[in-house]
């Protein structure tokens, strides 16, 4: 029966022997659908034979059903399907998420997945027990406000980038309709305005720091295992004049002929090297741009690396997860300011700019995706520019 439904209709209907129902001539696919036994109840049916019941008569007013059913016909004409629709899904706190699903496929597809996941449990600890359809922006707002007051804003801006991911693999999964961060705009930080680099006192600087330590360690094992020899105890392997204390100074060296990033250098294998031909091959699966790119070694490089050939043992190069407590004693004994190691690498490149070499090719060893990364060096680059330019007014008298 089609009825414009009102209050004093919906209380007069009487139950019957069959269910029955009385449709909205107001508001299209509402219904009121009344039982023998005088149970009443709204349903929404937005295309034949397509329906939900959205509850008793007794929990929802005739202007409360109109509302929802004209919320479900709107999202079935935009979308093709309303919202209430959909199969109630169980619900998964952010913590099950993690450990149950996320971990497992980023450990076994991401490189260094697993510190993707303890960042994210570490950065968003508050939001463990909460589900995952909880975590909308008016909260990450709320987060973003405390995060920053304890870290920087870079630091809190790749913590919000690595939960995103994880929501939009949830998404993927089926465990979402949709991401609750999609529309949520990453927080712009603003990037190093100015290339570090080193000049040539600064290069020196480091390079004889670096031969200082190496020869103290040098030493510190000739007097150790004398110290050994005397009391007859086993010696450890002789180091040798001028060898290398330990892999920090075939990681920088290397990395200030290269330009590989800091995880491209210590995951390198034996295998990925060729010291007859004189070429380094970045692996996919270890390179940021998931790219296999293969860099060309110089004599310096080629030297370190046959050198450090007779110290390493197994298949990777230098066999360690990170140089950061090294490092950073390094630049301290240095007297080096607001040099981080990543700046090995834009050292490399600018020094192949102000050499020349122009910025495309410059591109293809950084293994840069987009040349706009390049672009950054090319100011160090006047003369080389003003050549180019200059070849248009060749035939302009002066």
């Amino acid at each position: 029966m089609r009825a414009q439904l009102t209050k004093r209709l919906i209380q007069s209907a009487q139950p019957q022997e069959r269910p029955y129902e009385l449709r909205d001539t107001q508001v299209r696919g509402l219904l009121l659908r009344v039982q023998p036994s005088g149970h009443k109840a709204w349903i929404i049916e937005w295309t034949r034979g397509k329906r939900r019941t959205l509850g008793a008569l007794g929990h929802l007013t005739l202007g409360q059903a109109r509302a929802h059913a004209s919320q479900a016909m709107a999202e079935h004409i935009q979308r093709g399907l309303p919202s209430i629709a959909k199969q109630d899904r169980a619900r998964c706190s952010l913590a099950g998420f993690l450990s149950d699903r996320y971990a497992p496929w980023a450990v076994g597809h991401l490189r260094r997945g697993q510190q993707w996941v303890d960042r994210i449990e570490a950065a968003f600890a508050d939001a463990l027990p909460r589900d995952l359809s909880e975590i909308d922006p008016a909260w990450v707002d709320q987060w973003w406000l405390k995060r920053i007051a304890a870290v920087s804003r870079a630091t809190a801006s790749r913590d919000l980038a690595c939960l995103r991911a994880a929501m939009n693999k949830a998404v993927k999964w089926g465990m979402l309709d949709r991401s609750p961060l999609s529309d949520l705009h990453l927080r712009p930080v603003e990037s190093r305005r100015v290339v570090r680099f080193l000049n040539q006192a600064e290069e020196r600087k480091l390079r004889k720091t670096l031969a200082d330590r190496d020869a103290a360690m040098v030493a510190a094992r000739e007097s150790g295992n004398g110290w050994r020899v005397a009391r007859g105890k086993s010696v450890l392997p002789d180091i040798g004049a001028g060898g290398f204390g330990d892999h920090l100074t075939p990681v920088v060296v290397l990395a200030m002929n290269t330009g590989l990033r800091r995880g491209e250098l210590l995951s390198l294998c034996w295998s990925d090297i060729d010291l007859e031909a004189r070429v380094l091959t970045v692996r996919a699966e270890t390179a940021k741009s998931g790219r296999q790119r293969h860099i060309p070694l110089n004599a310096e490089a080629t030297k370190v690396l046959r050198a450090w050939s007779k110290r390493s043992n197994g298949p990777d190069v230098f066999g360690v997860a990170d140089v950061k407590t090294a490092w950073t004693a390094l630049i301290e004994s240095a007297g080096l300011e607001n040099f981080r190691f990543h700046d090995l690498r834009h050292h490399f490149a600018s020094k192949l700019v102000m050499a020349g070499v122009d910025l495309n090719t410059v591109r293809e060893l950084l293994g840069h995706s987009d040349i706009k990364m390049t672009l950054r060096y090319s100011h160090l680059a006047p003369d080389h520019l003003a050549a180019a330019v200059a070849k248009i007014s060749r035939n302009y008298p002066a």
